[in-house]
């Protein structure tokens, strides 16, 4: 290290002060240049490599980057009293010295644990750890793909519904309280001795907050909507379907556990060990009770993978169950001769079923589809149609390994 300081520092003054026996080349101004940008790397690498161990030492924090912009901006009043109180403490380099960019990058890096971990430092560095903007991409990241707007609503339920027992009833903390209060630290529900006031004052992490709402996803006791594919382990009556059902999370496994709604006279079904896998979001924001209005049927041609809702009977929820679209019987498949898309009669195969199967495939009306069908065979519901190369691929990776009757 010191010899490339000696090395940089050499050139520069050499190139700084020229020979005035022979003019140096052209070059020699982009050599300037450059030795300045090597002191400048040289300092810049010194100072942030100290203050990375600093943070190790003192935060536990496993990655701090060392490339960052580093702009002279000033801290805030509050900050800076935080500051020199943690340089008592510590006697060494405290987070809080950081520009806010800086410390904002670091922030912007932390996985969720970090972060709790940082928010329980102080209380500058909690306010800006349980920042919406944090913690809204580990949002999407990990509960993006199963989380929808029904399950939005269903937390702003449970926040109503804690914040209404809340107002009737004081003593021992319940439900979401005593959830979070496995990931605080204790000092953020307990009241903290502001050192600048010599006052106490009670922080606590806002509940309706992206963080309190991963938290409560994260530790499973929170149980919100989405669909499974290929329900009940499997089970051969619902393979390459999707229904809905209720959601929660075990951390220890990482997988769910599902409660599937009653059908009809049928008791609550549930399940356990569900992958990630056989999880979605679900697709609209309606009631499995509801028809779907199909948006797509003068657009079907075959070919077209689809998914129809159907149920049993009147009382049962609509599944969505995966299939394509053939051809008419009258058509031999041929596509320079084929008109089946210009015929008011669309037919769906479900090629999971064996040929001549019952199950094998229906005929909906292009023009004056609503719900079809009958006690014997079910009732078909609306149509989807998939235009996600990514959709269709997790159907066929759900398909069964033996042909069903």
């Amino acid at each position: 290290m010191l010899l490339y300081f000696f090395i940089t520092c050499f050139s520069f003054v050499l190139l700084l002060k020229p020979l005035p026996l022979k003019p140096l080349p052209p070059w020699t101004s982009e050599m300037r240049l450059l030795s300045f940008w090597f002191l400048k790397d040289l300092l810049l690498f010194s100072y942030l490599g100290s203050l990375r161990s600093t943070l190790l030492k003192v935060f536990h924090i496993d990655r701090i980057p060392l490339k960052m912009t580093i702009k002279n901006m000033s801290l805030s009043s509050s900050a800076r009293a935080e500051k020199s109180s943690l340089d008592g403490e510590a006697g060494e380099m405290s987070v809080l010295d950081l520009p806010e960019l800086a410390l904002e990058c670091i922030l912007e890096r932390l996985p969720p644990a970090g972060l709790c971990s940082m928010a329980g430092v102080c209380t500058s560095l909690r306010e800006r750890c349980v920042s919406d903007h944090l913690w809204e991409k580990h949002m999407k990241q990990k509960w993006g793909r199963v989380i929808g707007p029904a399950a939005y609503r269903e937390w702003q339920w449970h926040l109503a519904s804690r914040k209404d027992l809340g107002s009737c009833k004081q003593g021992k903390p319940k439900g979401l309280t005593r959830l979070l209060s496995m990931f605080w630290p204790s000092s953020w529900s307990t009241p903290k001795a502001d050192p600048i006031n010599n006052s106490k004052q009670r922080s606590s992490l806002p509940v309706n907050s992206i963080m309190s709402w991963y938290l409560a996803l994260e530790t499973g006791k929170f149980w919100f909507p989405a669909q499974v594919f290929n329900r009940e382990n499997g089970h051969v009556g619902f393979m390459l379907s999707c229904y809905d059902a209720n959601l929660s999370y075990d951390p220890g496994t990482d997988t769910f556990q599902v409660r599937y709604p009653p059908h009809g006279r049928r008791a609550i079904a549930t399940e356990s060990g569900v992958p990630w896998e056989r999880l979605r979001a679900p697709p609209f924001d309606t009631s499995p009770h509801d028809l779907h209005i199909s948006d797509c049927l003068n657009d079907l041609r075959p070919g077209d993978h689809i998914e129809i809702q159907w149920r049993r009977n009147k009382e049962f929820p609509y599944g969505w169950w995966y299939g394509v679209v053939g051809h008419l019987e009258l058509c031999d498949g041929n596509e320079n001769y084929c008109r089946c898309h210009n015929s008011d009669t669309v037919v769906l195969e479900f090629h999971q079923y064996t040929p001549g199967s019952r199950w094998r495939s229906t005929a909906v009306n292009r023009k004056e589809h609503r719900e079809e069908g009958d006690e014997a065979d079910g009732f078909y519901g609306g149509i989807r149609k998939l235009y996600n190369n990514e959709e269709i691929s997790r159907w066929k990776r759900l398909w069964p390994t033996e042909v069903l009757e």
